[in-house]
Formats: structure tokens, sequence, C-alpha cells
């Protein structure tokens, strides 16, 4: 392979240059979305510790700086597009970013089943968080490898097949936990407004367990975190099977050689999911439920359970007031 030109060079092409991306990216969409999620970012760490939402440090915080570097890169290339140092940490960079937020809907999801009653789930919320999140992971693995034999091996087209193959495996693994994600998503819901649990809640406990285990309201926080949860999946679903086309196109694809499309089915998709998260966060829709600091109505810390759920504070009003009711 021949040499790259440094970080000075223009961006005319030498004939003995490679062409890497098949175009000079854009420097002030660059710009924008270095700063948008740079922004986004900024609030998510206020909001995460003002909130007292300790996960949203791993997942919608780091998407986010992962997000700002990936795209510096990409505006390091519009000066130096021949440069193969940033174009690596691009394509590293920018192809697992969003899988912290991907973990963040599964998390989500878990808390919200948790509230609403998680009879009416195929898992546990706590088998949700373990089950998705482990997949998660080793998608953001997976694709982390095989964006590393992609960007190190330009020149050598063998190694940049394997290295594009890793990421299509680690991207259609995502995909699909996320569809199987999405499926007993739907399904929840839908037992939810039919009432149709899939386990009796009331069966073998006591009635101060079977009155903690029943049906939570939907509240209108609820509704609004749901439609948080909702447009974040969409969003990044459809990053997903854009990417998953691109890396089945190959390298040498139109595209992945066409930024634009680049720009709207990635950049912006996982732009609005994380101003999604930004706008209707779970630190004020939850507050009411899981003590997050906020209003005087929620419930105080030494009454919620270790999962975050009201159940214990539940519990201890149903005995306070039998205890009350055998004193009269």
């Amino acid at each position: 392979m021949t040499s790259m030109v440094n970080s000075t060079a223009s961006p005319t092409q030498d004939p003995q240059q490679e062409d890497l991306y098949g175009y000079v990216p854009t420097r002030y969409v660059c710009f924008i979305f270095v700063t948008l999620f740079g922004i986004s970012t900024a609030i998510h760490l206020a909001e995460a510790i003002y909130w007292r939402v300790s996960w949203l440090f791993a997942t919608a915080c780091f998407a986010g700086v992962s997000e700002v570097i990936g795209w510096s890169a990409r505006l390091w290339s519009s000066y130096s597009p021949f440069a193969q140092d940033p174009y690596i940490m691009q394509l590293c960079v920018t192809i697992i970013a969003p899988s912290p937020l991907v973990a963040a809907l599964f998390i989500l999801f878990g808390r919200i089943s948790e509230r609403l009653g998680a009879q009416y789930g195929r898992l546990s919320p706590m088998w949700y968080s373990i089950i998705f999140l482990t997949c998660d992971i080793i998608s953001l693995v997976t694709q982390g490898v095989g964006g590393g034999i992609a960007g190190s091996s330009i020149g050598n087209d063998s190694e940049v097949n394997l290295g594009g193959n890793i990421m299509l495996a680690g991207i259609i693994f995502q995909l699909t936990s996320i569809t199987i994600f999405v499926v007993l998503m739907i399904e929840y819901f839908v037992r939810y407004f039919m009432d149709k649990p899939l386990r009796n809640p009331k069966k073998g406990l006591s009635s101060e367990e079977a009155f903690a285990s029943a049906r939570g309201e939907l509240t209108k926080k609820l509704q609004l975190l749901t439609v948080s949860l909702l447009a974040m999946t969409l969003f990044l679903v459809i990053r997903s099977v854009y990417r998953m086309i691109e890396l089945i196109d190959g390298f040498e694809g139109e595209i992945i050689q066409t930024e634009i499309w680049f720009n709207i089915f990635d950049g912006t998709m996982v732009l609005c999911a994380i101003y999604t998260l930004n706008v209707l966060h779970p630190g004020w829709l939850l507050e009411s439920m899981s003590g997050y600091r906020g209003t005087s109505s929620a419930v105080p810390l030494q009454d919620i359970s270790p999962s975050g759920s009201p159940r214990a504070s539940l519990l201890s009003f149903n005995q306070k007031a039998k205890g009350v009711a055998q004193g009269l």
C-alpha cells in the first residue's frame, strides 16, 4: 500500500494516494455533528448528576462522547482526506458509538415494566437487562474488532473484507437482538393494555405482596417515557438497518461512498435518539416512582427496593394500615 499523507495535506489527491472514503467529508457538516453531539453529551452529564441516574454515565454519556470522537475524526479527514489515522478512528468509533445507547433502551424498558407489572412480560425486568445488555456487549466488541481489522488493513483486500464481515456479523447480531427485544416489548404492552398477564401475580403471595405486584397505572409521565423508548428504538433500528446494508454492499460499494446517506441514516438517527433521551429523560419521568431527586411526591429512598421499585413502600403502607385497623 502506498504511504498516506499527514494531517497537513491538501485535499487534492495525489495519483499515488489511496481514496479512503470515496468522497471528502463535508467540513461544516462534521462541525455541526461534533457540536450537537457535544451539547447533548454535556446535557446528559448534567442530567445524570442532578437526577442521580448513574446508569446513564455508561450509556448515554459514553455514546455521546464516542460520537464526538468519531465525528471529530471525520472533521480531521475533511482537512486530510487521504490520511489513514482519522479514517481508522471514525471507522471504528462510529460503528460502535450507538451501542451504549441501545443498552439504555433495555434498561428503560426494564424500569417501565417493573412499574406497570412484571407479570405481563416473558422475562422479569432484571432478566431483560441481563440478557439484552449481554447481547449488546457482544455486538459492541464484535463490531469494534471488525472495525479495527478493516481500518488497519487498508490496501490488503482480504483483511479489509475480513474486518468488514466481522463488523457485519456484529451489526446483524445487534439488529437481531433489537428485533427480539421489540417483539417482546410489543407483546408486553399488548398484554398490559388487554390486562392478560402471563403469570398470576397474586398466586402464592400474601395480600400485601399481591397488592404491591398489581397492575400499575400508566401515568402521564410513564406514557412520555414509553414514547421516548419507542422513538429511540425506531431511530436506532433505522441506523442499524442502514449499517447492515452498507456493509453488505462492501467498502467499494456505492452506499458507503455516498456521504449524504451516512449523514442521514447514521449521524442524524443517532442524534435524534440521544436528544430524545435528553428531552424525555428518565430522571424526571420516573422521579415520582423511583425516588430520584425532585418533587415532594417522590417515594422516600428508604422505602425503595434495591431494584428501584416502590414495592417496599407499598408493603410498608399496607402493614401500617393493617396496624391502624387492628388498633381500632
